[in-house]
């Protein structure tokens, strides 16, 4: 059974570009999309759903692009709302959100807020995410505290930006990559990885329910412990 679910959201621009459309067109699609994947995971019992929306990298884009992506991220966080209430969603972020424009921030701090009681399932979108930053992010808080104590990894844990959510059992890459692009580099630890050609505005309950399909017939070992 899969508790965690982690989506690398790639192929907007191939998409797009297959059909003579602009990248924004294919973000656009993209960010559609995120409804269409959350509903999916609810009906399959999925409680945890981590999307990797815009990493640190991703601000060396052209601005324009880079503006519509953060346009597109306070558009969903407004218009997404009222089917979050309504269905028991409840979104989170991870990440150095405080980079992200004060309007984008704004409209997520709302919904965050909003929706902080709802426990059908958790949307954690990583946003200005990189699995570098976080692992230097919490390094610096255990500096900060000026420890002088050995740090285990469940202490470490506790300076990730979610500690309180689950590794993730499975991670979907769409378009076919075969790289974790700097995502949950400490979380992915043991995660089983599935990978679809489907790009990531393609992405819906079909292709999910593949990708759960490949899950459930793996082993999942934890280096010697195995576990079905």
């Amino acid at each position: 059974m899969v508790e965690h679910l982690a989506i690398i959201m790639d192929g907007n621009g191939r998409w797009a570009e297959a059909r003579g459309l602009s990248r924004s067109d294919g973000h656009r699609a993209g960010a559609r999309q995120i409804g269409v994947a959350a509903r999916a995971a609810m009906k399959a019992g999925i409680k945890y759903l981590t999307l990797y929306a815009f990493s640190t990298e991703n601000w060396k884009r052209p601005q324009d692009e880079v503006g519509v992506l953060m346009g597109l991220i306070q558009e969903f966080a407004s218009s997404e709302l009222p089917a979050m209430m309504r269905d028991g969603v409840r979104l989170r972020t991870i990440g150095r959100t405080g980079d992200l424009p004060l309007a984008a921030r704004t409209a997520l701090r709302y919904a965050i807020e909003k929706t902080a009681a709802n426990d059908k399932l958790t949307i954690n979108i990583a946003l200005s995410y990189g699995g570098r930053a976080e692992i230097v992010d919490a390094v610096n808080k255990i500096i900060a505290e000026k420890r002088t104590d050995p740090v285990s990894e469940q202490d470490f844990i506790s300076y990730l930006y979610a500690p309180d959510i689950p590794d993730p059992d499975l991670l979907i890459r769409t378009s076919g990559e075969l790289r974790l692009s700097n995502f949950l580099l400490w979380e992915l630890s043991y995660s089983e990885i599935y990978v679809t050609d489907t790009y990531w505005p393609d992405f819906n309950e079909e292709t999910l329910q593949k990708a759960l399909d490949s899950y459930s017939g793996r082993k999942r070992r934890f280096g010697g412990l195995n576990k079905k």
